[in-house]
């Protein structure tokens, strides 16, 4: 049976159960959106995480991600667009508000402002404990394997799951006698395994970084094209992000996942941190002054080093491996990671960009998705970083089935076949606002002009900006328009708690015993000893 059969026949099912057509409503959303603290004149910040944003260790809402530069934004879980959108806006005011104080911007691109050397790059600190200690070190080790240039990368990232009630009104139709968690865990890796095939279309469509600053690369190795004497770009580039240039190993090359079960997932990353890699074993785990350089000499420190477009994750207990908790209850909810900042948008992403992920992943999850094997895992790959440097280029392939075929043809019958989906939607709602998201990603397809990293490069191109002007240009106009409504009131009352409680809660952690650091990581490492 097609993938189009399948995927009508569910929803078919679905339209049939009023019950479980409801609980589509109430898909559960959040987001994590990175961003880089720069100074007026386009570099890095050299400062400190600000004091009154809190504790980067323990503020539920505002942290830091590899540098100490480099801001992550958290919203909690929403059954809303408009509520996800109207938290991460929250933040942003604040945040907003904080810098201004200390004549700083936000930088509005994923590709980073000018970089000078290594040691200009700050790594995020957290603190005095363990665990802040741990959190440390393992952004060592990304520095020393990857290099510095890499952790000033910023992303979206989109958290996404669908209600209990819907789970269980899905198995009971669906006649599956297995447990709950391995239902939903099977379920969701049909998600992850369609999602990683069409994934080529949303870098298409939403990518936004098609450019970068020279000094990004320093003298690394690379194709890319001279767009002015500052900047370095491909012309039908839609995600350089997304390209060999980012979190890329020959190491992580060893590690082969694609999906078909939860326990190769587990096994294969729990392989990859108790195996020693003889260039990270030659480094040391420990630099010459007996310091920690890096959490371990193996292929991954932790299973976050594996870098994947998806993941599947569950929210772990204190103290508890990542990996363990997968296996322990199954998957909770899956990452989405391949989202671009857009610079065009205040929050860096948008309502338009959220419904379509939205359609994107229900249409994975009804959609028929059979196990992969290595070929096609590779194919699915290959196509994505053809698309990432060349998505707009004219009569573009990419494979299907060891086939070329023509890929603007295959982004359109990707697009048509949501359109059911998105009626049934519409629907729920009483309104078309899913079906005129398919129409304007369609229009993406018609015009490549229309797409973001097209809109980057043509500006550029019109005003002669560098990707660093670009950059500034865009950053210090979201900040005027955050400075026009600051957090007043209750609200700012609340987040000022919340940074003050953070800081609170650092210390008492600090506060309290600590086992030697050694003694930690071994006890932390011993949870990836045991296979599923």
């Amino acid at each position: 049976m097609s993938k189009q059969r399948v995927l009508q026949a569910n929803l078919a099912t679905i339209k049939r159960h009023p019950a479980l057509l409801q609980s589509l409503t109430r898909m559960q959303r959040g987001i994590e959106r990175e961003c880089l603290r720069v100074s007026r004149h386009g570099t890095l910040s050299q400062t400190d995480h600000p004091y009154h944003l809190g504790s980067a260790l323990s503020h539920p809402k505002i942290t830091t991600d590899y540098s100490e530069s480099l801001l992550e934004f958290i919203t909690p879980v929403h059954q809303s667009i408009n509520g996800t959108l109207q938290a991460l806006e929250e933040v942003h005011r604040f945040t907003y508000q904080t810098l201004a104080e200390q004549d700083e911007l936000i930088w509005s691109a994923s590709m980073p402002c000018q970089l000078g050397e290594e040691k200009d790059i700050p790594i995020a600190k957290y603190g005095r404990s363990n665990v802040a200690l741990m959190k440390n070190i393992y952004r060592q080790g990304l520095g020393l394997r990857y290099s510095r240039h890499m952790q000033t990368i910023a992303g979206v990232h989109y958290n996404f799951s669908l209600p209990d009630a819907f789970w269980a009104n899905y198995q009971h139709i669906s006649k599956n006698t297995d447990s709950a968690d391995t239902f939903r865990s099977e379920q969701y890796l049909n998600l992850i395994r369609n999602f990683r095939r069409i994934a080529p279309l949303f870098a298409y469509l939403q990518g936004a970084s098609p450019a970068l600053s020279k000094s990004f690369l320093q003298n690394q190795k690379h194709q890319l094209q001279a767009f002015d004497q500052d900047t370095l770009y491909q012309p039908y580039a839609t995600s350089l992000r997304m390209s060999d240039l980012g979190y890329q190993s020959s190491a992580q090359e060893q590690l082969f996942v694609c999906y078909n079960s939860l326990d190769n997932y587990i096994n294969t990353l729990k392989g990859g941190i108790n195996t020693s890699y003889s260039e990270y074993e030659k480094a040391g785990v420990k630099d010459a002054n007996g310091q920690y350089q890096q959490l371990n000499d193996s292929l991954l420190q932790i299973e976050n080093e594996f870098y994947s477009i998806v993941r599947p994750k569950r929210v772990a207990a204190s103290g508890e491996a990542p990996l363990n908790a997968l296996g322990r209850a199954g998957i909770e909810y899956i990452e989405i990671r391949c989202i671009d900042v857009n610079p065009y948008t205040p929050l860096g992403i948008d309502e338009n960009t959220l419904r379509f992920l939205d359609l994107m992943l229900l249409y994975c999850l009804f959609s028929d998705s059979p196990e992969v094997n290595a070929q096609q895992c590779a194919e699915h790959q290959a196509n994505l970083k053809t698309v990432v440097v060349r998505g707009r280029e004219p009569k573009l392939t990419i494979q299907e089935n060891g086939e070329s075929i023509d890929f603007s043809t295959w982004c359109e019958n990707e697009l048509e076949g949501m359109r059911e989906l998105a009626l049934t939607l519409d629907s729920l709602r009483a309104n078309n606002d899913y079906s005129i998201c398919i129409n304007r990603q369609l229009e993406k397809v018609h015009n490549p002009a229309l797409t973001p990293s097209a809109k980057i490069l043509e500006e550029m191109r019109e005003e002669s900006l560098s990707f660093k002007d670009f950059g500034l240009k865009h950053s210090a106009h979201w900040q005027s328009h955050f400075a026009e409504k600051p957090l007043t009131g209750s609200l700012l009352t609340r987040f000022s708690k919340l940074a003050e409680n953070s800081h609170a809660q650092q210390k008492a952690i600090e506060a309290a015993t600590q086992t030697p650091f050694n003694q930690y990581l071994e006890e932390f490492y011993s949870q990836y000893k045991s296979q599923t």
